[in-house]
């Protein structure tokens, strides 16, 4: 006999008043509609209680979150090129000519 469980289902513990829980849940929310598996679904609902609880802090909340979600983000820097004021405006009027005159 097997014995079947009931499926995980998504804590609604939200709290729009409260900005910093309520990204916290978004952020949950995310990770638990990316994953089907119920072992990472029930991990997600105890650490989105435990935040809520206040038996962990944020930082801990975000840090367990990190393994479940998919998206990862980079910050890289991109160079930013310049030119001379001077440069700039004969490069238009040159563009501003050619156009007057390809019509």
């Amino acid at each position: 006999m097997a014995q079947e469980r009931e499926p995980t289902s998504k804590l609604q513990t939200d709290n729009p008043s409260d900005f910093k829980f309520h990204v916290a849940y978004m952020a949950y929310s995310e990770a638990w509609d990316e994953n089907r598996s119920e072992a990472t679904r029930t991990e997600l609902n105890e650490l989105i209680s435990s935040l809520s609880t206040g038996k962990a802090s944020y930082e801990e909340f975000y840090g367990n979150l990190s393994q479940f979600r998919k998206q990862r983000v980079e910050f890289r820097r991109e160079r930013i090129q310049s030119q001379r004021k001077r440069d700039w405006r004969i490069s238009e009027q040159k563009k501003e000519r050619n156009a007057r005159y390809r019509r």
